[in-house]
């Protein structure tokens, strides 16, 4: 239920409205078309006689007859301009894997800092590559590293528009600091990925570099329109694709917890991996690995809506990007432990399809919940229509939703995305909704306007499975940014923005407008400047008109060594607020890290007692990519939140495979008051 009243006696969209919008998507389908791919960046694999050892020293002989790239463009800041510094790229593959190796030219020392798997590699100089394995120019995979060895990798979908950074897989890189520069290897496993079988196959491919002093960013195959663009890809040509050796796989857990006052807990869990072919992925769990120790930061919220929270346990990972519709008919943050389930994801030509069930754990009195998500698109060039169902089941009622969603790409910077669904369950007025957001993408530009419909109830069906913060909108937005380079002078960069918005309820009453100006300057001394404003209404109980300012100031945020702070004030809800937030990060060794944030809110008058301090301190020692030692300390004034952790984990098979021994004090559910207990956990993950 959303913070506003709710009214009544709302009707259905018109069926005559109904099939005029879904005219209009089909119209919009069928108009959609394919921008062919620049063939002029082609490479042809090299076979491996023998796989090269990935040491991050490439020999001449175990890369002998690999397939060659140079001659890299710049993205930013000059698109299309020569890369700055010279970049090779050699490709092998066996029956096994893929591997790709770099040369990488440099006059100064390169920027290592980023240690932690999944971190933000491009705030290093990096190298990685994007692979689209089913050649479909939209959807693939991302694998990236830099001088320390680190790991981030990715899944992409909708040509670049959607990335999904917590997908895991395994692979292997290495790196080395050379006279000219340095060096990186790479070993993908064909297991890793999912692909057609097959001889003389041919796979979209672009590699890419940053070189962060510079702020420039460069590929192998451009210009190209945005950095994970799949559509404007090279090729890689002459692949031999391997059915998979092994069909199945099981990660077995075993968990120990030992807290103050309780008897010591055990828990096992099994989750299997089955892939009768490459391109289809069957999982199914029994007691799954949930075991997440890691905490949920804690934020000031003034919006009175409630907070989306990233997801982090590994059952939902595999195939997670297909449900990243603006519409949210899937969260699934909504089920907590689950008793065991399945899901299978795959594609098969143009068809990509994707079904989960899941059993939750009884909640007291009653059933146990009972989840069920099905999701099919058909791919049409850059373009894809899509269909999508998430229902839970409790106590006998079912809520849910069904909808129709459309990405579409008219030309290289003309695109449209919507979503039509019709929610189900305890009411049935007011449980539809809809939106149309023709879009404007450049290198350095944007412009979309969109028109949103969710009806008064639509929350009230859906929110037991998916996320709507509220309902009861007739809304439409327009934002326009643009991004200007510049080759001399102090500033480097200069980036504006303008964000506009407008809702009203179903009945026609006007509930909330907003405008909000930004503008950011990075300039070449390494100084960050960012200015903002807002001014909104809002009707909830009664008229609201709020505003706010915020100054933000960093130094070396281009790096993992920086340093920001911010500072926002105005008027929220009928109380003037100060809210000052900042954050130190540095390095004292090349294997550790340290981090500290603060956000200090402070209102008045403050009937509600919300005015609060919230620290965060997190640090980090690695003795080697897959072994180190985390500390988080986090505290929240006003909820009385006080929390420390401190694990240590050995990953003996990478990612999967783990050791971890972790000490906890004041666990606790986010925006909850801390039980100050203290925890131990010791955790084991087998891969057999």
């Amino acid at each position: 239920m959303t913070p506003h009243s709710k009214r009544c006696s709302r009707t259905l969209i018109p069926h005559a409205r109904r099939t005029s919008l879904f005219a209009l998507l089909l119209s919009l389908v069928a108009t959609a078309q394919s921008v062919p791919a620049d063939t002029t960046f082609q490479i042809t694999v090299g076979i491996a006689d023998e796989a090269p050892e990935i040491d991050g020293v490439i020999g001449a002989e175990e890369w002998a007859g690999a397939g060659l790239g140079t001659d890299f463009i710049q993205y930013e800041p000059r698109r299309g301009a020569p890369a700055t510094e010279r970049t090779e790229v050699m490709v092998l593959q066996d029956d096994e894997a893929l591997y790709v190796a770099y040369r990488v030219w440099d006059s100064q020392e390169p920027t290592a800092q980023i240690t932690r798997r999944d971190g933000q590699l491009t705030q290093d100089d990096m190298v990685g590559f994007t692979l689209d394995t089913y050649r479909d120019r939209q959807s693939g995979f991302l694998f990236m590293t830099n001088l320390l060895g680190t790991q981030t990798d990715m899944r992409i979908a909708d040509d670049g528009r959607t990335v999904d950074g917590a997908w895991d897989a395994a692979w292997e890189s290495a790196a080395q600091r050379t006279d000219s520069g340095w060096t990186a290897e790479f070993a993908i496993p064909f297991s890793s990925l999912r692909y057609e079988p097959g001889e003389d196959r041919v796979w979209g491919i672009n590699f890419g570099r940053t070189l962060r002093r510079e702020l420039e960013f460069s590929f192998w195959a451009g210009p190209i329109d945005n950095a994970a663009r799949m559509s404007q890809s090279g090729e890689l040509r002459g692949l031999n694709l391997p059915r998979p050796s092994k069909l199945a796989e099981m990660i077995v857990y075993g968990l120990s917890r030992t807290a103050d006052g309780q008897d010591t807990d055990w828990g096992t869990g099994a989750d299997l991996r089955f892939s009768p072919d490459p391109a289809v992925t069957i999982n199914a769990t029994v007691n799954p690995d949930f075991a997440t120790i890691e905490a949920d930061r804690e934020q000031v919220n003034l919006s009175r809506f409630e907070l989306s929270l990233p997801e982090k346990r590994p059952f939902f990972l595999e195939g997670n990007e297909l449900y990243r519709q603006r519409i949210r008919t899937f969260y699934s943050r909504r089920i907590s432990d689950i008793q065991g389930g399945g899901r299978v994801v795959g594609k098969k030509g143009p068809w990509t399809y994707a079904a989960m069930g899941v059993g939750g754990e009884t909640t007291g009195l009653g059933d146990s919940p009972f989840f069920n998500v099905g999701r099919v698109r058909r791919d049409l060039g850059r373009s894809n229509v899509g269909a999508t169902w998430s229902e839970r089941r409790l106590d006998g009622q079912a809520n849910g939703s069904v909808g129709l969603d459309a990405t579409l790409f008219f030309t290289s910077t003309l695109g449209f995305t919507g979503q039509a669904i019709q929610s189900y369950g305890e009411f049935d007025v007011g449980t539809n909704a809809f939106f149309l957001r023709p879009a404007y993408d450049s290198p350095t530009g944007h412009f979309h306007v969109r028109y949103t419909h969710l009806g008064d109830r639509f929350a009230d069906n859906i929110n037991s499975v998916g996320f709507i913060r509220d309902d009861d909108r007739r809304e439409v937005d327009a934002e326009v940014t643009k991004t200007i380079w510049f080759e001399s002078g102090p500033i480097a960069r200069f980036e504006v923005g303008s964000n506009n918005n407008i809702y009203w309820g179903q009945d026609g009453t006007r509930r909330s407008w907003s405008i909000d100006q930004d503008v950011g300057f990075e300039f070449r001394n390494r100084w960050t400047l960012e200015l903002s404003h807002n001014e909104e209404f809002k009707l909830f109980e009664k008229e609201f008109r709020n505003r706010s300012t915020s100054i933000d100031v960093g130094y070396n945020t281009r790096e993992f060594t920086s340093a920001s702070t911010e500072v926002e004030f105005g008027r929220s809800f009928d109380s003037d607020f100060v809210l000052v937030s900042g954050s130190v990060r540095f390095k004292p060794s090349t294997g550790s890290s340290l981090e500290y944030s603060l956000e200090w809110l402070s209102l008045a008058p403050d009937p509600a007692g919300e005015s609060t301090w919230i620290h965060v301190v997190s640090g980090s020692q690695f003795f080697s990519n897959d072994l180190y030692v985390t500390a988080f300390l986090q505290g929240n004034t006003v909820i009385d939140r006080r929390e420390a952790q401190l694990v240590f984990v050995y990953r003996y098979r990478p990612p999967f495979g783990t050791i971890q021994l972790a000490f906890q004090r004041g666990r606790a559910e986010f925006g909850e008051r801390s039980d100050q207990g203290n925890t131990i956990f010791l955790k084991g993950t087998w891969v057999l």
